[in-house]
């Protein structure tokens, strides 16, 4: 209930049974397209017979990259260079269209460091596949919101607004 107005608030996540694993040993995509680790949450409001759905998806940066664990904290990305990522990009994004419409990939991954390669290799991909059902932003989470400043979000809601309102 908020404001005296009660309503029914359901909160849905699905875990796909498609490359699931435990984190660093399962990475990417699959020749499917299937992304590692790929959740489906979904919110659902219900008010006065009146319902309204927001889907929100995550999982690996889908294409074919490794970071295989060691004694080191963060083990380094490793990308693999002897496929062709287009392939197994083009089907995820194909699926996730069919699926749920038009995408707002929203990246959190450092762009400094070694997740950099990530990062510029996921936009390069997106901007080469030229589909305008398909959008992209880029957040340095790490950066932005370190120390606790979550305040700093706000750009991120600001860079996204329009896509959000439609």
């Amino acid at each position: 209930s908020i404001n005296g107005k009660c309503f029914d608030w359901l909160l849905v996540s699905r875990r796909s049974c498609f490359r699931a694993g435990v984190r660093y040993y399962v990475r990417g995509i699959d020749s499917e397209g299937h992304a590692a680790n790929f959740v489906e949450t979904e919110q659902i409001v219900h008010y006065k017979g009146s319902k309204a759905s927001f889907v929100q998806t995550r999982g690996s940066i889908p294409f074919f990259w490794s970071q295989r664990p060691n004694l080191k904290y963060k083990p380094k990305p490793q990308i693999s260079k002897s496929v062709n990522h287009m392939d197994g990009f083009q089907r995820h994004f194909d699926s996730q269209i069919i699926s749920y419409g038009k995408q707002m990939i929203v990246n959190l991954v450092n762009q400094k460091g070694s997740e950099k390669p990530l990062e510029q290799t996921f936009s390069k991909m997106v901007n080469s596949m030229a589909n305008g059902m398909v959008r992209y932003v880029a957040f340095d989470f790490h950066k932005e919101c370190s120390r606790m400043r979550w305040d700093r979000l706000q750009i991120l809601m600001d860079q996204l607004a329009d896509q959000q309102d439609e």
